[in-house]
């Protein structure tokens, strides 16, 4: 079940040995879309896009996308930058049924961990969105590729996607487009694992430690 209390559940598979090979994760990488930065008050989401990733291998055939009808209107600015239309959200869920949706997705493909590039505004989102249901958000397991990319190349200082998949070489989707921007950040993720493991790592704890994804400060 999902609702627990006004509390929404997701089963992440995230209670595996830190021994376990990173070959052996299955991670779903996602972002998300909205009207604004200002989430937590007026800005809504409007699109969820995810892939999952098995070790270093991106599952293209196992994606999941929706667009989330955010009952109110999607500034002019932000129908340009993501081709977001009114016309493409008005029978899209509501944000409780798509991260319902979302959260079923994740269960299903026994995914550990959710991976995002700058996640934790995807996590804010999410956060929020139930916050106006009056929803408990689980503290979730995750990793954020900059964390990543932060231990493999510290040299590196900014945070744009696009810049860092050319800088690592890795391809490139539409951007501002969820399920564009979660392609692009699975396969930048993908590259930083192998860049990892040629370091000399290969277990799931390694990679907890070295991109502290449990110890930062993203309130729940």
């Amino acid at each position: 079940m999902f609702f627990l209390r006004k509390a929404i559940d997701y089963k992440l598979n995230d209670h595996i040995p830190l021994s376990t090979p990173i070959d052996d994760i299955i991670f779903t990488v996602f972002d998300t879309e909205t009207t604004g930065f200002d989430v937590a008050t007026t800005d809504r989401l409007i699109e969820i896009g995810a892939v999952q990733v098995k070790g270093t291998t991106v599952m293209e055939d196992e994606t999941f996308h929706t667009y989330v009808n955010p009952n109110r209107d999607i500034p002019p600015v932000i129908v340009e930058l993501t081709n977001i239309t009114e016309e493409k959200v008005k029978h899209a869920p509501t944000a409780i049924e798509a991260l319902q949706h979302f959260f079923r997705f994740v269960e299903q493909k026994q995914s550990v961990c959710f991976v995002g590039h700058y996640i934790s505004f995807d996590l804010f989102v999410m956060k929020h969105e139930l916050r106006r249901e009056k929803m408990k958000f689980r503290k979730p397991t995750f990793i954020d590729t900059l964390d990543l990319i932060g231990f493999i190349a510290p040299s590196y200082d900014m945070r744009d996607l696009e810049r860092y998949a050319q800088a690592f070489g890795t391809r490139m989707y539409e951007r501002h487009s969820a399920i564009g921007d979660a392609l692009t950040t699975a396969y930048l993720f993908v590259e930083l694992l192998e860049q990892f493991r040629m370091r000399g790592y290969r277990k799931w704890g390694e990679l907890l430690r070295a991109t502290d994804s449990q110890m930062r400060s993203i309130s729940f």
